[in-house]
């Protein structure tokens, strides 16, 4: 028998989630059972979606169950095995983060081939934010020749995978970020306008200087004040790919909708959500041409780390202050 400690959901939060809806618990966790493994947890991620589990409501993944211990993505060692498909010493992915240590069936974990990468970036830029990136450039917002691509929250895990694999196909990417250091980071990956939002008095008059002939496709990963933007700068014709809007997820009551929506009908414009998850048979694609991108150095990536296991919390908080700069990660062992 050995402990192991995990984060539970104490309390749903209302609005802006605290320290107060989280607990820290240790476990008696005894050795695995037939056909199953130990595993000790050595990264963990946090991700914009894991607020909307946090309420009880029907949605696309279930919420977090009050008193248990939440989940998410997590790259781990296995340290003891039941089955021989997999060995002590071993990488393998789960969603079984927010915990230190845990057993589980094989079924429940993929065994990890990093090629070269750090065993993290697949938390990142080689696993869920990056095919995000891929998918909803690629397939929703359909990329064309010649096509002006703007992203929001372009210094995120996401939008800056977005921004890069623009760049690697040839387009004019306009990326907006909050502060210097993330539009220094976005002028370094090769983002031809960077605009930093939080400097802005009024963003859509930044935008529309950026791109004085207007865009034709967006990656939305705030909504808000950068949707109604975007629609102002929209070409004929543009494709949005909502992947996210974050600017909203601690509302207590939803705001007014984008008070220039009617310009989707004149403008004839495309404005598709998605949920990576119903994309997953673009996998193999993506890593075959991540892969490519990495060795050429045409796909570089950042990270934020947050130490040991009781800082996920704070990292998670950490997501909707802005204080990420890349992919936000926490570093258990």
């Amino acid at each position: 028998m050995t402990v192991a400690r995990e984060i539970r959901l104490k309390s749903r939060p209302s609005g802006m989630p605290t320290h107060d809806n989280f607990e820290l618990v240790s476990v008696d966790l005894p050795e695995p059972g037939p056909g199953q493994v130990q595993v000790r947890n050595l990264w963990m991620t946090v991700d914009p979606y894991m607020r909307g589990r946090m309420n009880d409501v029907k949605s696309y993944v279930p919420p977090f169950a009050l008193g248990e211990a939440m989940q998410g993505g997590a790259v781990g060692e296995v340290v003891a095995s039941n089955d021989p498909s997999l060995k002590p010493g071993d990488l393998v992915q789960s969603m079984l983060g927010w915990r230190d240590a845990f057993n589980a069936p094989v079924g429940a974990l993929q065994k990890l081939d990093t090629h070269g990468l750090p065993p993290q970036a697949f938390l990142g830029v080689a696993g869920m934010p990056g095919l995000t990136a891929y998918v909803g450039l690629l397939r929703i917002a359909s990329l064309k020749d010649g096509d002006v691509v703007f992203v929001s929250g372009a210094a995120g895990a996401v939008g800056s995978v977005v921004c890069q694999i623009a760049k690697a196909k040839g387009h004019t990417v306009i990326g907006s970020a909050g502060g210097p250091e993330k539009v220094a980071f976005l002028k370094d990956i090769g983002v031809d306008h960077a605009i930093d939002y939080k400097a802005e008095p009024d963003l859509t008059a930044a935008l529309m200087r950026a791109a004085p002939d207007g865009i034709d496709v967006y990656f939305d990963n705030v909504g808000g004040e950068h949707l109604e933007a975007a629609l102002t700068a929209a070409r004929p014709f543009a494709r949005f790919a909502e992947c996210g809007m974050i600017s909203m997820y601690n509302a207590n009551e939803l705001p007014p909708g984008p008070k220039n929506l009617m310009l989707v009908v004149g403008k004839q414009l495309r404005i598709q959500g998605f949920i990576v998850s119903s994309h997953a048979d673009m996998q193999a694609e993506f890593q075959r041409e991540l892969a490519g991108w990495v060795r050429e150095g045409k796909i570089t990536w950042k990270e934020t780390v947050f130490e040991g296991l009781e800082r996920a919390p704070d990292a998670f908080l950490g997501l909707f202050k802005g204080e990420n700069l890349g992919k936000m990660l926490v570093k258990l062992a």
